[in-house]
């Protein structure tokens, strides 16, 4: 039986504002609200509020038949509960539905995974308790920012726990196989990996309302039809897109949400089934390693990082950025604006917006005019907040000592790690006795009612009236 595995990201990045040489050091603050503003909300109100309330009906009209996965960077749920907190409640709405599977993610949305483990593995443990706290899951996949994989970030995922992984299904890896199976991550073979089947994926959030494309209109039936009539054996199609498809990139006048609104009927006819990401691992098995030795993403043609690291300007930011010297200051450091400022800064918008490569769509590029106009205005800004940083240590520190201060860090969060396991262990153990309890004699429940109400206190009560009349 053929399964769609049906994923969404959301995210959105925190704009910079305008950022002179003559501002560093004196200015430190770099963001331009009414742009942020303007532009969650117009985010929100095009597509996130319609596209989720059109995903909360189909879990009302189909049940757990319909299933869906979301995975939210941290640094636009900051902006969500903010300007935008209806977002939130819709999402906490279909998390109770039980139709929902939210992933982990790296917090900043940013390229740790590629310039320094420590803050990667930090980052996305922070999301991860996000994720529970505002919608009570626990993150069992991971996704990284665009989707960049390798062998060695697979390792990381394994070993920080998560079960599975999200990642390109890129033709130059793929070669002859198909992106249908479950496969393993070849460092690490406790991870399973699904791989985006980015035809499919790009049907919907690319081609979906191009009157050129051959395929358009493109009908619920007629696609589901495509995923049924695939080849026997492979049963796993993962549909992974930005939310922001639904509403932005296809317009809701395009009728995308009517499209998604009848998919589950169509697939109903079809004998094809939803599945979250952890169900899809769990019901199949992993066919082979898969091996991913240079990192592959989800952007361009190319499905590899050259639209953030592809010119000189790009790798001298992303090389300040991911200093070591600087990281080490930052993890170590308590004060809560450096860390909110690093968030902010590491998003790989940033990096993408001095990209020079080719593109066949519009580049959106922000307020700058030119790839070196956004690497101008971004290393003004690095430069002042790198100097913030050196300031709060002075460069005579010894890594030594920085890594001190790092370890305490780290074993405050292993520490926190064991603290939340075990009250899971103990809410597991109460959830067991809890049938008990249901037989239990009635004997002892009024005895706290009896303490809660004193015998002195009525007598007094009633004593005062007998004063008044005297």
């Amino acid at each position: 039986m053929k399964t769609i595995c049906l994923y969404f990201e959301i995210h959105q990045p925190n704009h910079l504002k305008r950022y002179r040489f003559f501002d560093i050091g004196t200015d430190h603050y770099y963001y331009d609200d009414y742009e942020n503003e303007r532009a969650i909300v117009d985010t929100a109100q095009r597509s996130y509020i319609p596209a989720l309330r059109t995903m909360l009906e189909m879990t009302q009209t189909y049940g757990t038949y319909f299933r869906v996965a979301f995975s939210v960077s941290g640094v636009v749920l900051e902006l969500m509960e903010q300007y935008t907190p209806e977002v939130i409640d819709l999402l906490q709405q279909l998390a109770d539905t039980g139709c929902v599977e939210f992933l982990a993610e790296p917090y900043s949305h940013g390229l740790a995974s590629l310039g320094n483990t420590d803050s990667f593995i930090l980052e996305t443990k922070r999301q991860a308790r996000k994720m529970k706290e505002l919608f009570g899951h626990t993150p069992k996949v991971l996704r990284n920012s665009s989707l960049i994989y390798s062998d060695e970030i697979g390792a990381l995922a394994a070993q920080m726990g998560f079960k599975g992984m999200l990642a390109e299904g890129a033709k130059h890896i793929l070669g002859w196989k198909s992106p249908h199976y479950v496969y393993r991550c070849a460092a690490d073979n406790r991870l399973s990996l699904l791989l985006r089947d980015y035809k499919l994926s790009d049907d919907i959030s690319l081609r979906f309302s191009d009157t050129s494309w051959p395929q358009y209109p493109l009908m619920a039936d007629k696609y589901i039809q495509w995923i049924a009539q695939l080849p026997e054996g492979e049963n796993l199609v993962n549909i992974f897109m930005e939310l922001s498809a639904l509403g932005i990139y296809q317009p809701l006048d395009s009728h995308i949400l009517e499209f998604l609104r009848a998919l589950p009927a169509a697939a109903m006819q079809a004998d094809v089934n939803f599945a979250t990401p952890s169900e899809a691992i769990a019901k199949n098995k992993a066919v082979a390693p898969m091996e991913m030795l240079d990192p592959v993403s989800w952007n361009d043609e190319e499905r590899d990082t050259s639209c953030w690291l592809g010119n000189g300007m790009q790798r001298e930011a992303f090389n300040k950025l991911y200093d070591e010297k600087i990281v080490g200051r930052i993890l170590a450091c308590p004060d809560r604006r450096i860390k909110q400022d690093w968030d902010r800064l590491q998003a790989s918008d940033n990096l993408r917006f001095m990209t020079t490569k080719p593109m066949h769509v519009n580049l959106y590029r922000s307020f700058y005019d030119s790839p070196y106009d956004a690497f101008t205005n971004y290393m003004n800004i690095l430069g002042d907040f790198l100097k913030r940083v050196r300031d709060m240590y002075s460069e005579d520190v010894e890594n030594d000592e920085l890594n001190s201060l790092y370890t305490q860090i780290a074993n405050m969060d292993a520490e926190l790690n064991t603290k939340e396991n075990e009250i899971s262990r103990l809410r597991a153990r109460l959830d067991k006795y809890e049938p008990k309890a249901d037989h239990a004699p009635e004997e002892p429940k009024p005895q706290p009612e009896k303490k809660a109400a004193p015998a002195k206190a009525p007598k007094t009560a009633k004593a005062a009236p007998k004063t008044k009349k005297k």
